[in-house]
């Protein structure tokens, strides 16, 4: 699916008269049949190493930097509301997130929209460094931050919201009262909304961050000018949304199933440390 989409960022993202088929890829079915009779069934797998390391370093880094920033405003700033936490420690969670993506999403974009550049990580990440330093792993990283801030943010703020808005009026049951059943099917309802709705918000950055990768503009400005205004909300969406929506979800059951399995309660909610100091007065 992701092959998908990066054609179709790939073909939409060059200003009309570098198109050689404007309509080649314009939607989802047409895109898949046209990659399976040109390229066969091998095309769509193309970038799988990097996307499944990246995103699982990725995802490591943003699940377990978020909680540890979430505990770290929740005491530095009691005075602020929840969102403003979740805000801050999401972004903050981001940055380290997407500096350890860059590299892998670099190699996976590359590898799917130029069919001779590598065959994947191993001859890829040589030939970058060879060719452009370290410098070439990191050209996408700005755009990436333009892209993944806004979409953690309301992700995880989202995912919080709905989290409390299951239990008190869908469930009407305190969390800790629920199974760990429960539990984990509230999570994995909330990650679905939240990746959703993140997906929405960051698809203008996502659409730009294609076009610089796939050297289809050497800016950001020059990008969106090929790229035009409606493009950028509307651009590969529906694939973003089949493909963001239920790897979020995976990453959410994942990481609460870990904890679970480890004693921990599953996400959601600002848990303030206690002072040890104050229990012994």
């Amino acid at each position: 699916m992701t092959s998908v989409k990066r054609k179709l960022d790939d073909e939409q993202s060059s200003p009309w008269f570098y198109a050689v088929n404007p309509v080649k890829y314009n939607s989802i079915l047409s895109g898949l049949s046209t990659l399976l009779r040109e390229h066969g069934h091998s095309y769509l797998w193309r970038g799988w190493s990097g996307k499944l390391l990246g995103y699982g370093v990725q995802g490591g880094c943003r699940f377990g930097l978020y909680e540890y920033f979430k505990t770290l405003y929740s005491n530095v700033l009691p005075n602020n509301n929840r969102t403003s936490i979740y805000f801050l420690s999401s972004a903050s969670a981001q940055i380290f997130a997407d500096m350890a993506l860059c590299p892998f999403e670099t190699i996976k974009v590359r590898v799917q929209t130029q069919p001779r550049f590598a065959k994947g990580l191993l001859d890829g990440f040589p030939r970058v460094y060879r060719n452009e330093g370290l410098a070439g792993f990191y050209r996408g990283l700005f755009p990436l931050w333009c892209r993944n801030l806004p979409f953690s943010r309301v992700m995880f703020s989202m995912f919080e919201q709905s989290v409390e808005f299951i239990y008190q009026n869908i469930i009407h049951k305190r969390k800790q009262d629920c199974s760990k059943a429960q539990q984990l099917g509230v999570t994995c309802l909330a990650g679905y909304t939240a990746g959703a709705v993140g997906t929405v918000i960051s698809n203008p950055a996502d659409v730009v961050v294609s076009s610089l990768y796939n050297n289809k503009a050497k800016n950001v400005l020059q990008a969106v000018r090929n790229i035009g205004f409606v493009g950028l909300f509307i651009r590969s969406l529906p694939v973003r949304i089949t493909i963001v929506g239920p790897v979020i979800t995976l990453q959410w059951f994942f990481y609460d199933a870990i904890k679970v399995l480890s004693g921990f309660p599953t996400s959601g909610g600002v848990q303030k440390t206690v002072d040890a100091t104050k229990v012994l007065v």
